[in-house]
């Protein structure tokens, strides 16, 4: 992240709230065993930029500040971190997509198993599902056709 611009400060900033905007304001899906958090799909982001691996994070954490779960902004955000980390050494999006599915089926699975009791592997599959949605479904899809139109891959990269 050397030589961060006023306007890439201003992006990643963007991106962060988005973040935490569409997080909250879908906060019905968005907490629990069953979410879908239309936010992750963000996450491909970093595969185009990885600079965009800090926006997430800090948005992801700020929106776990308001979970039902009171540790949610652990391990949640650990589970971004992670997802971050892996996607950044995917070969292609499709893999990258598959970073959160399986990072935070674990992680978020594993708290809601320690903290609300529920069953652990269907914690784990629900989760699971969910992102597979957000992510490999609507980012991919989302991502591809933003491939298309160079002046925003532009924009999305500078």
């Amino acid at each position: 992240m050397k030589n961060l611009s006023a306007t890439r400060i201003v992006k990643l900033a963007a991106v962060a709230a988005i973040y935490v905007v569409l997080t909250l304001a879908l906060g019905f899906m968005s907490y629990a065993n069953i979410q879908y958090r239309i936010a992750e799909a963000l996450m491909l982001l970093c595969f185009y930029k990885k600079d965009y691996g800090i926006s997430l994070i800090l948005g992801c954490f700020i929106a776990n500040l308001f979970s039902p779960m009171a540790l949610d902004m652990v391990f949640g955000t650990a589970a971004t971190v992670l997802a971050v980390l892996l996607i950044y050494i995917s070969p292609n999006i499709y893999i990258a997509s598959l970073a959160p599915v399986v990072t935070n089926a674990f992680i978020v699975g594993f708290e809601l198993y320690y903290f609300l009791d529920l069953p652990f592997w269907l914690s784990c599959f629900q989760v699971a599902f969910g992102e597979f949605v957000c992510v490999s479904v609507l980012g991919v899809i989302l991502f591809k056709l933003f491939e298309k139109n160079k002046r925003f891959m532009e924009l999305l990269v500078s």
